[in-house]
């Protein structure tokens, strides 16, 4: 019941690779920029035992299909989550979202009418603005940073990913956070998501969130170098319905950093 990524399934976007595991309701996970479905492996197991859990690569990410013409921005990616119900044959899944994997889920379900029978938002992209002053800048000069040297790239992605850590995670989970974003088409995609990133996905959905139709909760780590504390606040505010929850001493990887806090807050959820 660990995570593996054994099913290749052909979306409007690429070649998606994804896994499945455990017994018991549909529960789909989401991720976000820059990680991959690995983000989720320490937390599968468990909800393995209680769900029938389904997760994937997004285009783009980490096994899935990656080349320098594809679409990959969230307005794309929240389609693709509504391929991805579809061909699960998912009608009315439990959803936990992370970092961009909330805006496009939230999308989803807004927007595409994915229904969701409960539905957790853990340290999400949801609301303007977003993106670091280095987010901007990478963005505007793509090509530049598409030269860079291989040792340079990959200083530059660790760093990166470092920069959304508070707590300590092992250094094998770090590498394969890192690893998809070092080969040749990694690389490109790495920085082509840069430029993909467009406020107006999330300005198309902000006015909608006091009708999502089912339960929320939402979660998140207290001291989130990425996406604040006070953004999780304002996003419940938008969402009245929704419990909340601060994870203390936990930056913007809850499900890393950790995972028995998560997943005693998100199985407590989801069962009741």
């Amino acid at each position: 019941m660990n995570w593996h990524l054994d099913q290749t399934i052909k979306t409007s976007a690429g070649t998606v690779a994804a896994g499945t595991a455990g017994h018991g309701p549909d529960l789909i996970l989401a991720h976000g920029w820059p990680w991959s479905s690995f983000s989720w492996h320490r937390v599968i197991p468990q909800l393995a035992e209680h769900f029938r859990v389904h997760w994937y690569d997004m285009p783009g990410y980490g096994r899935s299909d990656k080349n320098d013409q594809q679409p990959t921005s969230l307005d794309v990616q929240g389609q693709i989550f509504a391929e991805m119900l579809d061909h699960w044959h998912l009608e009315r899944p439990l959803v936990i979202a992370h970092d961009f994997g909330g805006a496009i889920t939230l999308r989803a379900h807004l927007l595409h009418k994915c229904d969701f029978e409960r539905y957790a938002l853990m340290n999400v992209v949801a609301m303007r603005p977003w993106g670091s002053e280095f987010f901007e800048h990478v963005g505007r000069h793509v090509e530049a940073f598409l030269g860079l040297p291989p040792h340079i790239h990959r200083a530059v992605v660790e760093a990166y990913i470092k920069g959304a850590i508070v707590g300590n995670i092992e250094r094998k989970d770090f590498d394969q956070l890192v690893k998809p974003w070092l080969s040749e088409d990694g690389r490109i995609s790495f920085y082509r998501q840069f430029a993909q990133a467009d406020e107006k996905y999330t300005a198309e959905v902000e006015p909608l969130y006091s009708d999502i139709r089912c339960p929320v909760k939402i979660l998140w780590g207290k001291n989130d170098p990425w996406i604040p504390l006070e953004r999780g606040r304002a996003l419940h505010a938008l969402i009245p319905q929704a419990s909340f929850e601060v994870l203390n001493s936990v930056g913007h990887l809850p499900q890393l950093e950790a995972p028995e806090l998560v997943l005693e807050q998100l199985i407590e959820f989801l069962t009741n």
